[in-house]
C-alpha cells in the first residue's frame, strides 16, 4: 500500500469492508444509536478510496453491502437458516457499481468539481440501490438508512416534504461530505458548503412544510394479548384479547375504535359464527367498532388470506382489507416449484398465502375513516401515501412480530410506523400480538403510552385525526427518485462528453 492508505491485506480487506458496511445498522433500533447516521458510512468511504484499483473497490462495496444486508436482517436466521447470508450476498451486490464510483470520485485530493459530483451522485446511487433492494420479492425497504431518524423533529419534517427517499439522500450526503472534510484539497470548502445546505434545508422544512389541517379526535384502543403458546393458543389468546377489550369500558372510558393485532382471529368468521357473534357483542359493550385480523383459509374463495376485518355493534360491516403485499418465505415461497425445500430447514410458509386486489379506506365511525396495513406492508411508503391520498384520517397497522421475540425486530418494525405518519401527516396506530404496540401522531410523535414486548394488556390512545390538506410527500410522491436518476443520468453523459473530447484530443 502506498503512503497515505490504509495497510489492510488483500485477505483481511473484505471483513474490514463488511465491517464498515455493518456500522449503518447501529442507528436503528436496537440499540437505536440514531445520531451515528451522519457518520456511519464514513468508514465505509475511506476504506474505498483507498482501493488501488476500480475492480478492488467495487468489491468493497460488495463486501460492505453484504455486511449491512447481514446485520439488518440477521433476525431472520432462525426463519430462513442459509438464505439469510445468501440473501445479504445477492443485495450487497447491489453496492459494487457505488463502491467503484466512490473511488473514483473520493480518491487522492479530489478538486472542487469532483467534490460537487460526488456528494451528487453517490446519495443519487445509494437512492438507486434502495429504489432496486425496495422490491417485495428481495425482502422490501426494510433498514432504509433515512429510517434510522425516525424519532428525530427535523428528519420527520423533511420526510414529509420528500419521504423516507429524501432522508436518505441527505444521510448519505452527509457522510460524503464529512469524507472529503477528512480528505486534505480544495474539497474541504465544498464540503462544508454542503453541510451548510443540509441544515437550512432541514431548519425550513421544520419551520414551513404544510401539513394537513387537525381534524377531530378519537380515542383508540390497542390489545395485546402477549405471548401465547400451545395447541389451545388460537381460542386462549381470543379469550384474552375479549377481556382486554372490555377493560376500558369498565373504567368507563369511551372509545371510537378497538385494535387488534395481526392474526388475532385465527378462523374465518362465515364458517365461526361463533366467534362473530362474540365480535359483535364486543362492539356492542365498548360501543365501538373493532378491527380484527383474520388469517385464515377464506369460505367465499380458495386460498388462505391475511384480511383487516371491521365488526360493529351490528356484526361484521363488509369492511374488509385483504393484504396485498406478502412476506418472501414467511407467507409465500417465490419459485416454489425451485426453492419449495425452504420449509425442511426454516420456518418457511408450507402454503402460500394469496394476494388482495387493493388497498381500502373504511369509514369505521363518523368522521373516522381508517386505512388498514398488515404488519410488512408499513415498511412500503407508497402503501400508507395512497391511503392518505384516498382520504384516511387514521393508518392503522396491525402486525404479530412473535417469531422474532428478543431480536432487534420488534422495535425497529414500530419505528416504521411514526416514519409513514410523519410521510403523510395521518396519525398512525401500530397494533401487534406481542409487542411493540404504539401510536403516533401526524409529525411522527408517539401518543400516549406503548406495550413492550414483555407486556401484555390494552393502551388507550387520544389521537387528532388528519383534516384536510396534504403533506408535500403525499401530493408529489417519491420525486427525491427522478431527481436522483436525472443526477446519474447528467453526470455519466458528462464524463462520456470529457472522455469524447479527451480522446478527440490526442
Amino acid at each position: 500500500m502506498t503512503a497515505g492508505r490504509w495497510a489492510i491485506s488483500s485477505w483481511r480487506r473484505p471483513v474490514v469492508a463488511a465491517a464498515a458496511g455493518a456500522l449503518p445498522v447501529l442507528a436503528f433500533p436496537e440499540p437505536n444509536w440514531w445520531w451515528s447516521a451522519p457518520v456511519a458510512l464514513v468508514p465505509w468511504l475511506l476504506l474505498i478510496r483507498t482501493a488501488p484499483t476500480g475492480r478492488r473497490a467495487a468489491l468493497d462495496g460488495w463486501c460492505g453491502g453484504f455486511g449491512l444486508m447481514l446485520t439488518a436482517h440477521h433476525w431472520l436466521l432462525p426463519s430462513l437458516h442459509v438464505f439469510t447470508p445468501v440473501l445479504a450476498a445477492l443485495l450487497g451486490a447491489l453496492w459494487a457499481p457505488w463502491g467503484a464510483l466512490a473511488r473514483r470520485l473520493l480518491t487522492g485530493a479530489p478538486s472542487a468539481r469532483r467534490a460537487v459530483a460526488a456528494l451528487l451522485a453517490l446519495p443519487s446511487g445509494w437512492l438507486m440501490i434502495e429504489l432496486v433492494r425496495s422490491w417485495q420479492g428481495l425482502g422490501g425497504p426494510w433498514a432504509m438508512l433515512g429510517a434510522s431518524q425516525w424519532q428525530t423533529a427535523p428528519a420527520l419534517a423533511l420526510a414529509s416534504v420528500g419521504g423516507v427517499w429524501l432522508l436518505s439522500f441527505l444521510l448519505v450526503c452527509v457522510n460524503t461530505a464529512v469524507t472529503l472534510l477528512l480528505v486534505v484539497g480544495s474539497a474541504r470548502r465544498v464540503a462544508a458548503a454542503a453541510l451548510a445546505v443540509v441544515a437550512v434545508a432541514a431548519a425550513s422544512a421544520w419551520a414551513w412544510a404544510p401539513r394537513p389541517a387537525p381534524g377531530g379526535t378519537a380515542r383508540i384502543a390497542l390489545v395485546q394479548p402477549g405471548v401465547v403458546t400451545g395447541e389451545d393458543g388460537p381460542e386462549r389468546r381470543f379469550a384474552l384479547e375479549e377481556r382486554f377489550t372490555r377493560e376500558p369500558a369498565s373504567r368507563g372510558e369511551e372509545l371510537d375504535l378497538v385494535v387488534w393485532g395481526e392474526s388475532s382471529v385465527g378462523e374465518d368468521l362465515a364458517t365461526r359464527p361463533d366467534l362473530a357473534r362474540r365480535l359483535t357483542a364486543l362492539s356492542r359493550d365498548t360501543g365501538a367498532p373493532l378491527l380484527v385480523n383474520v388469517d385464515a383459509r377464506r369460505s367465499d374463495r380458495p386460498g388462505i388470506f391475511k384480511s383487516s376485518v371491521l365488526i360493529g355493534p351490528q356484526g361484521p360491516t363488509g369492511d374488509r382489507y385483504d393484504k396485498m403485499r406478502l412476506v418472501p418465505f414467511g407467507e409465500y415461497v417465490p419459485l416454489r416449484s425451485m426453492l419449495g425445500w425452504a420449509t425442511s430447514v426454516g420456518r418457511a410458509a408450507d402454503e402460500d398465502r394469496r394476494r388482495g386486489s387493493a388497498p381500502v379506506v373504511m369509514d369505521a365511525a363518523p368522521g373516522l375513516r381508517l386505512g388498514p396495513l398488515v404488519c410488512f406492508e408499513s415498511a412500503f411508503p407508497d402503501m400508507s401515501r395512497h391511503l392518505a391520498a384516498e382520504g384516511a384520517g387514521l393508518l392503522v397497522v396491525q402486525s404479530s412480530t412473535s417469531t422474532f421475540q428478543g431480536t432487534w425486530a420488534p422495535e425497529q418494525h414500530a419505528s416504521l410506523a411514526a416514519l409513514r405518519a410523519a410521510e403523510t401527516g395521518v396519525p398512525t396506530a401500530h397494533a401487534t400480538l406481542t409487542g411493540v404496540s404504539a401510536v403516533y401522531d401526524g409529525s411522527g410523535r408517539a401518543v400516549g403510552p406503548r406495550l413492550g414486548t414483555s407486556e401484555r394488556g390494552v393502551s388507550v390512545h387520544t389521537v387528532h385525526l388528519a383534516g384536510p390538506g396534504a403533506t408535500l410527500y403525499t401530493t408529489w410522491g417519491s420525486w427525491p427518485l427522478p431527481c436522483a436518476a436525472g443526477v446519474l443520468v447528467v453526470l455519466a453523459a458528462m464524463a462520456a462528453t470529457a472522455r469524447l473530447r479527451a480522446r478527440r484530443g490526442r
